[in-house]
């Protein structure tokens, strides 16, 4: 995702009066040029930058809508309408299948060791921000059996 083309679904909420949804995008918005100023990208924020922080969001939004009370409904569902939001922007993260075919393929050297911790140093630079880490952690711990 484009921090360019978030901007303007931003402008496209407001234009639209949907202020729900322009808060959940602004809310995004808001943490990728946190990160962007405290990594020193303050001009030039990448695609790969903006899809990590979507997807930190999202598990913080998964996490507030997981422990927030069942007697408080108007919450949970403003949560999860956030969430909704903003997992539209976020990047389509890999299957289990999918993580395996790429840990078969590129690591076989790797997965030899059967050194869990050697492989997941190897795999997550590759494979960071396309797949959620536990996905790759269960890939690899049933290649390590």
């Amino acid at each position: 995702m484009e921090f360019a083309e978030l901007q303007k679904q931003m402008i496209a909420a407001m234009k639209a009066k949907d202020k729900e949804k322009k808060e959940a995008i602004s809310s995004v918005i808001q943490a990728i040029k946190k990160v962007a100023i405290d990594e020193g990208h303050r001009d030039d924020i990448s695609s790969e930058l903006v899809d990590r922080v979507i997807l930190k969001e999202m598990k913080s939004l998964q996490e507030q809508i997981d422990t927030c009370p069942d007697n408080r409904a108007e919450l949970k569902s403003g949560y999860q309408y956030r969430y909704d939001v903003v997992s539209a922007f976020a990047p389509k993260l890999l299957s289990e299948d999918e993580v395996t075919a790429v840990l078969q393929e590129k690591f076989a050297d790797v997965l030899a060791t059967k050194n869990k911790g050697q492989i997941m140093k190897a795999v997550m630079a590759e494979l960071k921000g396309k797949a959620d880490g536990k996905v790759i952690s269960e890939a690899v711990a049933k290649l390590c059996k």
